[in-house]
């Protein structure tokens, strides 16, 4: 009974740090679509840009490794600011299902470009010097990467929080999410404003994707298998709310980890039955209105 104990907190952690890179993107994700109005599901082809670009830099070029998470961060939010320009905004007023058919579209433009520039092998680039060893924890090796993973994104949690609630930029994001006419009569320059939050939002799933490279898997398709629980994810927490998006991710994250040690072929199910629940109990999600 103890060893099993033991074995699920071990496994806790190892969720929380999966948690972090679910977090990432689901808090783009969120954003797109409070701010936007728009379900972005090529969301998670940024996230696999991230990981390509920053592979690119760090593991081919040889580039100091934040430098090239810094570099992906540019690349990709350039990227993101050529689908907003051209595409994104001229479906913001149309239905959901002709969002996701244009989104969906893009997923597979971008696994077929990585495929071409990269190759469709799978490939890990070497882990920073400064993150090699790992801790002791209930006897038990836990890398140091981990552990900085799982630092990283509750400082982006803390960094987002301030950001939307204490700053200019953050109340003009909110006034423009709960009211477009009225936030464009006072003066915000809507267009603008979205093309930043979708930038912005862009730029977080690249960091997801960054900071997995030396520890995740670099292949095409990485985008749609994470973009999936992302939005099991929204669902969760409920649809445009970061609050919801946090603890939606350490729910499927840490459900995910148990999943892997107590159902080996089945993790993903247990979080599809999380999902279906808080939809027939709270369809709005835990913290959605």
């Amino acid at each position: 009974m103890g060893n099993m104990l033991e074995k699920l907190l071990f496994q806790t952690l190892i969720g929380l740090s999966f948690s972090m890179y679910l977090w990432l993107l689901a808090a783009g994700l969120t954003l797109v679509f409070g701010v936007l109005g728009v379900l972005n599901f090529a969301h998670g082809s940024l996230f696999m840009l991230g990981a390509y670009a920053t592979f690119t830099f760090y593991g081919k070029i040889g580039l100091n490794f934040w430098l090239s998470i810094f570099l992906s961060l540019l690349c990709v939010g350039g990227i993101g600011l050529i689908l907003e320009c051209l595409f994104f905004r001229r479906i913001y007023h149309i239905d959901l299902p002709y969002q996701l058919i244009l989104t969906f579209g893009f997923i597979l433009i971008f696994d077929d470009l990585v495929k071409i520039v990269w190759g469709g092998v799978a490939m890990i680039p070497p882990m920073p010097r400064f993150f090699e060893g790992s801790l002791n924890i209930l006897g038990r090796p836990f890398p140091y990467y981990n552990i900085f993973i799982i630092f990283a994104g509750i400082f982006v949690a803390l960094l987002l929080w301030f950001v939307l609630e204490k700053t200019w930029w953050g109340r003009t994001i909110r006034a423009s999410a709960s009211d477009r006419e009225m936030a464009s009569a006072i003066g915000i320059n809507i267009p603008i404003l979205f093309t930043n939050v979708f930038v912005f939002a862009a730029m977080l799933a690249a960091l997801g994707g960054a900071l997995g490279t030396p520890v995740r898997v670099v292949a095409p398709g990485i985008g749609t298998s994470m973009i999936i629980q992302a939005f099991v994810i929204t669902v969760i927490g409920g649809l445009g709310n970061l609050k919801g998006a946090f603890v939606g991710a350490l729910i499927v994250g840490i459900l995910t980890s148990y999943g892997i040690l107590l159902f080996p072929i089945f993790e993903l199910f247990i979080i599809f039955v999380v999902m279906a629940f808080v939809l027939l109990v709270k369809p709005e999600g835990l913290f959605g209105k």
